[in-house]
């Protein structure tokens, strides 16, 4: 959960905002898009209504069919649970690695589980799940960093210090402070991009100018920043409500040296935003969505994005949301997650024992991150695991950026998993800005190779340690 210590007045608006955060896993969020497409079962038009606190969204499920499965064959698998195509889910990514039907996101009167037991019986059927529910689970002049409050950011070495930090403060000393030609994709809530100290570290659309028309040819049109896949719009940033992946791109890449507010890793990075988290949280259909609109920028404009930032979880397995996480990491794209926030009781689990997705799936790309504090303790929090969760990364009483009511520019600390998850994305940025070229398996390495051995994390992660970038 986020604990916020905002530093201004906050309004009624900006509360209901944080309110609806508080109900979240790991200071995550939710999920929903794609594009529609015919199908020889007719396609009907209507809107997911996710309840809050729900695992997935009730009388919606996803189909794969097996190869060669077609007309009257398809219908009649159907016909099973009295199902209809909601939506056709075939992104470019998809056919270009070689699928060519995609996934179908299917509205049935039946329950979930009964709908997904009967269609997984269905020889025509490759697989069927339910539709998951997600949830969303800074030497620096910066006013937040010289007071002592950006412990996150510091380092043994700096001064301000503090041991437990992520020492980027000494890789910045050092003259590493990141570089605009390093992408990462922020697959969160939308963000304040044009939030002082975000300004000009938020990627700007050169293939598709906004003029309503699709110009690359990505089926989306004028995705200037990015995409918003909750509300099927090019708007990715929609008020207050989008705290939580302002907060998160805040500690990414906040300008450093600027003498205002905070600093990120990255004093210079390009950030894209893909939008699928909204208000009542996101689905696996729009996650899906969101994994390969990242990874279709990069195999089609050759954009060398690094890692997307997934500071969200719920659910259960997805075999189509693994498969997209695979696209990605078919095109070298990290995939950097929250390890979670424990269960009902806030109390951090055992990932090795209870799977937390999306931080569990065994990916060769995925990085999953538990928090600390600033103490050097395992925040009480997260969860962990030995084999499971890769490293530590400071996550409690985090200060970054937030959107302000009437569009200004504010700070506030947030606690989670979902903040020290960024911490790490940086440091994947910061390292690809010094070793340009480098795989996913390479910074990965390098990553989980730098952590600094701590108590707290012994037994309790991969590394044992946690996030160090003072050699980035």
């Amino acid at each position: 959960m986020k604990t916020i210590k905002n530093l201004f007045s906050v309004n009624a608006i900006f509360l209901a905002a944080i309110f609806s955060v508080l109900i979240l896993a790991s200071c995550q969020k939710d999920i929903k898009q794609t594009i529609a497409q015919e199908d020889p079962a007719a396609v009907v038009s209507k809107e997911s209504q996710v309840e809050p606190g729900s695992a997935y969204v009730p009388n919606e499920i996803l189909v794969k069919y097996k190869a060669n499965t077609i007309g009257t064959a398809r219908i009649n698998v159907l016909s099973g649970i009295n199902g209809e195509v909601a939506e056709k889910i075939l992104t470019t990514v998809m056919q270009r690695f070689g699928d060519n039907d995609g996934v179908y996101l299917i509205h049935t009167p039946m329950d979930v589980m009964e709908a997904v037991s009967k269609m997984k019986e269905n020889a025509n059927v490759e697989y069927a799940e339910p539709n998951y529910i997600y949830t969303h689970e800074a030497t620096s002049n910066d006013t937040y960093y010289t007071n002592g409050s950006l412990w996150g950011m510091y380092g043994d070495g700096t001064s301000p210090a503090n041991q437990y930090g992520c020492q980027a403060g000494e890789a910045w000393a050092s003259g590493n402070t990141g570089s605009s030609s390093v992408i990462v994709g922020v697959i969160d809530e939308g963000a304040m991009f044009n939030h002082t100290d975000l300004s000009g570290n938020f990627w700007t659309n050169p293939y598709d100018p906004v003029d309503g028309i699709d110009n690359d040819g990505n089926g989306y049109i004028d995705d200037v920043h990015g995409w918003d896949f909750d509300g099927k719009n090019n708007s990715t940033f929609d008020g207050t409500q989008d705290d939580h992946g302002t907060h998160v791109s805040g500690t990414i890449g906040a300008k450093g040296g600027n003498g205002i507010g905070v600093a990120g890793v990255n004093w210079s990075v390009t950030i894209i935003s893909a939008k699928f988290l909204g208000r009542r949280g996101g689905t696996t259909a729009n996650a899906i969505k969101a994994v390969d609109y990242i990874t279709d920028l990069k195999t089609r404009h050759g954009l060398n994005i690094v890692a997307t930032n997934n500071s969200w979880g719920g659910g259960g397995f997805s075999q189509g949301l693994q498969d997209a996480i695979t696209r990605a990491n078919n095109a070298n794209i990290l995939f950097v997650a929250a390890a979670g926030n424990g269960g009902n009781d806030g109390v951090g689990d055992n990932n090795d024992v209870t799977a937390n997705y999306p931080s569990n799936y065994t990916n060769a790309n995925v990085i999953a991150v538990a928090s600390i504090t600033s103490t050097g303790a395992k925040s009480s929090f997260s969860n962990y695991g030995a084999t499971t969760v890769d490293l530590g990364a400071p996550g409690s009483g985090i200060y970054s950026t937030l959107p302000g009511s009437g569009g200004t520019s504010t700070y506030g600390s947030y606690s989670g998993t979902s903040m020290a998850t960024p911490h790490v994305t940086g440091a994947c940025a910061l390292y690809a800005s010094t070793h340009p070229g480098s795989t996913t398996a390479q910074i990965k390495t390098a990553l989980l190779n730098s952590t600094v051995p701590t108590a707290s994390l012994s037994g309790k992660c991969v590394s044992g340690g946690r996030l160090n970038v003072s050699g980035f």
